[in-house]
């Protein structure tokens, strides 16, 4: 009778120990997955920060060179692209879908013949974007 009794111990002890590495594995792995997505997210904003800083440049040297206002906006979505695929954020959603709406705007303008198109908005939700990514 202890022999079985001391088997159901060991049993109980066996399956609470991997219910408890379970858990624990899964709890390491989501929280590895939050912290990929969040450095996905501060790394494509930092690369958004930097498109931003390539599209005021570009604005302020329209004359010299206007394809470079497009290919600063391209870069600025394709950016936005991947944080959007990488996320299910709300803030961060609503926060490339701001900037999106911005880049469109310019984009707009420039194509109406605007060689400095107001780039507030752009800012601002770039930099929003840059608040909500950063963990």
């Amino acid at each position: 009778m202890a022999a079985s009794r001391h088997r159901r111990l060991r049993r109980t002890t066996v399956t609470a120990a991997a219910v408890a590495a379970f858990a624990l594995t899964t709890g390491l792995t989501t929280g590895c997955d939050a912290v990929d997505k969040a450095l996905d997210c501060v790394q494509a904003a930092d690369a958004i920060a930097d498109s931003v800083t390539a599209l005021q440049q570009a604005v302020d040297s329209a004359s010299d060179d206007p394809a470079q206002i497009e290919e600063s906006l391209t870069s600025i979505d394709e950016n936005l692209d991947r944080i959007g695929d990488k996320t299910d954020n709300a803030d961060v959603g609503k926060a490339v879908d701001d900037l999106g709406k911005a880049v469109d705007n310019v984009r707009t303008s420039v194509e109406n013949g605007d060689e400095t198109p107001d780039l507030s908005p752009v800012t601002d939700a770039a930099g929003e974007l840059t608040k909500v990514c950063t963990p």
